[in-house]
């Protein structure tokens, strides 16, 4: 069965055409880097204290809340991030993560990698 879900993404009302069992839609692909363990404790765009080993991340646009899959380009790698805070504000990077989700997507050593974005549905 397929179905039209309309998603906001950067102020942009996007169509997709979904499929039964569908659950996720690419939102872009760019650098991603993460914050650590010296930023715990402090309250995040959304009021929440931010803990270095939750799976959460920041995003410039999209809701908090919103689950994201965050897939490390190099190696493979996936983790489902919580939006819960804002940025990165560097140009550069589409994503900053928690250290968690770093380890997990073997970006923590380096500090950055290309990664893709699919927000789920």
């Amino acid at each position: 069965m397929l179905g039209h879900r309309i998603f906001m993404i950067a102020g942009l009302a996007l169509p997709v055409l979904a499929q039964a069992g569908d659950n996720r839609v690419e939102i872009g692909t760019g650098i991603a880097s993460y914050y650590g363990a010296e930023l715990g404790g402090r309250r995040t765009a959304s009021g929440e204290r931010f803990d270095p080993s939750a799976m959460t991340a920041a995003h410039r646009t999209l809701a908090f809340g919103s689950r994201v899959a965050v897939t490390n380009l190099a190696n493979g790698q996936e983790v489902v991030v919580r939006i819960n805070d804002r940025g990165p504000w560097g140009k550069s990077r589409i994503v900053d993560v928690s250290y968690a989700a770093a380890k997990q997507l073997g970006m923590h050593r380096t500090g950055t990698a290309k990664v893709k974005l699919e927000l789920l549905y």
